[in-house]
């Protein structure tokens, strides 16, 4: 029989045991920065989910990519059109940055830029479908100059030579940049016979066919551990440098002044600074900067886009349907679920921001009225607003209609979305 000392010592071990287990309150309010903007949102009637962007952190991150490519001259920069799908606030990014390069991976969204931006120099991020790519040219009005302006991706001879085809068929000259494989083995070339067979297709199709350079997307850096991105950046570079050495070996003819050679992406575009290498380099994302971009070599970057779900409902929390039961059980257990908030849909792919301590609810996960818990010390009330910050730009953005462009306490402009079946 255990002695009384003993029951004693294991009655207090379990109290601590569940003193320990039990949750903390992560409850609080609003930062400042939030006080303010659910107070202007509130000011200017804006009653459903919308989609905003802060333009004075959005200023301080173009600011950080063209001071970047100000260390490195020969360097220009190409807009990353999905991760800022929006022509108006494209336009504000590109006049910041001072350039008129995009990068473009949908065709709605391509037909769309010719349209609102005919002065444009368009890189295709991916290579279409040849079946895109006459949808294009049979819908393709106005002054924008396909031949001039618009460079298409091609990954492999077999693309390269439906191109031709295509070209021949209908009296046309297309300008081809071709995707090389530096190390993300998402299709593409390397500097071996495939990639001398296609640069001698466009060497013997002059009329149909304009070489306008290489496309090198190091994405696989940012999945990686970063000891081994660390080995693997010279390699990267190595890679796009054997090609270009093929290049000038053997199809000297092919260059001239004007090729792109296009690399990196938002979270490289920094490694690309020491030497020549790359003629421009394209970033999107961390203008936005979404948590999947919270990463070491964007420390310095702002998140600069937000949802904010306008609070439609309040009460007691705890209650969850034919286990009504257990409330009190679960309040006096978990301070963080004394309260339960409803939002204006939900579901997104987008983490809470604020106020603090408010989390989804397991049993109200919903694209219609998502259901947050939160302990008594969030203070929102109904027809307050819910912050959530996007974990990606390119998608999330195309959701909410018109972005409001915030600017300290007012909303300077709203931005439509471009349209299209999807996104890119």
């Amino acid at each position: 029989m255990p002695s009384r000392r003993n029951v004693i010592l294991g009655a207090l071990g379990a109290a601590g045991l569940a003193a320990w287990l039990k949750p903390k309150d992560k409850g609080g309010v609003y930062t400042p920065y939030f006080t303010e903007l659910n107070q202007t949102l509130k000011a200017a009637g804006i009653g459903t989910p919308s989609l905003i962007i802060d333009l004075d952190r959005l200023d301080r991150n173009i600011d950080r990519i063209t001071q970047t490519l100000g260390t490195a001259p020969w360097l220009s920069y190409r807009v990353v059109t999905k991760s800022v799908p929006s022509p108006e606030l494209v336009r504000y990014i590109s006049e910041r940055a001072s350039t008129q390069a995009q990068m473009i991976f949908h065709l709605p969204f391509l037909l769309a830029t010719t349209q609102v931006t005919p002065d444009a120099d368009i890189l295709i991020g991916k290579p279409f479908p040849i079946a895109a790519v006459d949808e294009f040219y049979r819908k393709h009005t106005g002054a924008f100059d396909p031949a001039k302006q618009l460079q298409w991706l091609v990954d492999t001879t077999a693309r390269l030579q439906q191109y031709l085809d295509f070209a021949q068929e209908n009296q046309l000259t297309l300008r081809v940049n071709l995707e090389l494989d530096v190390g993300l083995h998402r299709g593409g070339f390397v500097a071996d016979e495939a990639l001398s067979d296609a640069l001698g297709i466009i060497r013997a199709n002059p009329q149909h066919l304009t070489f306008s350079g290489f496309m090198g997307y190091d994405a696989h850096l940012m999945g990686i551990p970063s000891a081994l991105a660390k080995r693997e950046l010279p390699k990267v570079k190595a890679r796009y440098q054997a090609a270009l050495d093929l290049l000038d070996s053997q199809f000297q003819d092919l260059v001239t002044q004007d090729l792109c050679f296009n690399g990196a992406g938002s979270p490289t575009f920094r490694n690309y600074q020491d030497k020549p290498l790359l003629t421009e380099v394209s970033a999107g994302t961390c203008l936005m900067k979404p948590t999947h971009y919270d990463i070491a070599s964007l420390e310095d970057f702002e998140p600069a886009a937000y949802i904010a779900s306008p609070v439609l409902k309040r009460g007691q929390g705890g209650r969850l349907p034919a286990l009504e039961w257990t409330a009190p059980l679960i309040r006096a257990w978990d301070p963080n679920q004394a309260q339960m908030y409803f939002g204006y849909s939900g579901n997104w792919m987008a983490d809470i921001e604020a106020p603090p301590g408010l989390a989804s609810h397991f049993a109200y996960k919903s694209s219609n009225q998502e259901g947050y818990q939160a302990s008594n010390k969030v203070e929102l009330d109904v027809d307050d607003f819910i912050f959530l910050r996007p974990q990606q730009s390119e998608a999330v953005l195309l959701q909410f209609g018109d972005l409001l462009a915030v600017r300290g306490n007012r909303i300077e402009a709203r931005w439509p979305v471009l349209s299209g079946t999807g996104h890119a």
